[in-house]
């Protein structure tokens, strides 16, 4: 006889999945600790206008790669620090550095 779930069963969510969030690196100036700017966007309840919420995570990354203008991607994890409780899980797209345009000194 094939086994078959309830409808209970498959309401519950699956137990230990971590929660990720995507934003962009607005400091990086600690140790191996960056922080994100997630942005979310919302429609009033009552109103309907679109409103933006924005919230700083601090985060762990070990291997400092991420920059200022990064888009990354965090995941869940256990307390680190005070303030850290996420991790880089990985970096979506990396800041575009544009060159430095060279000043022209005065010839004298």
């Amino acid at each position: 006889m094939a086994e078959t779930k309830t409808s209970r069963e498959a309401a519950q969510p699956v137990q230990g999945r971590r929660k990720e969030v995507v934003g962009e690196v607005v400091s990086s100036r600690m140790h191996k600790t960056i922080v994100v700017q997630v942005t979310r966007k919302k429609s009033h309840a009552f109103y309907g206008r679109v409103i933006t919420r924005h919230k700083k995570f601090y985060a762990h990354d070990e291997k400092n790669v991420a920059q200022v203008g990064d888009v990354v991607r965090l995941e869940e994890t256990r307390p680190l620090s005070k303030l850290k409780r996420w991790k880089l899980k990985d970096i979506v797209r990396k800041a575009t550095v544009l060159p430095e345009a060279a000043v022209d000194a005065p010839a004298s």
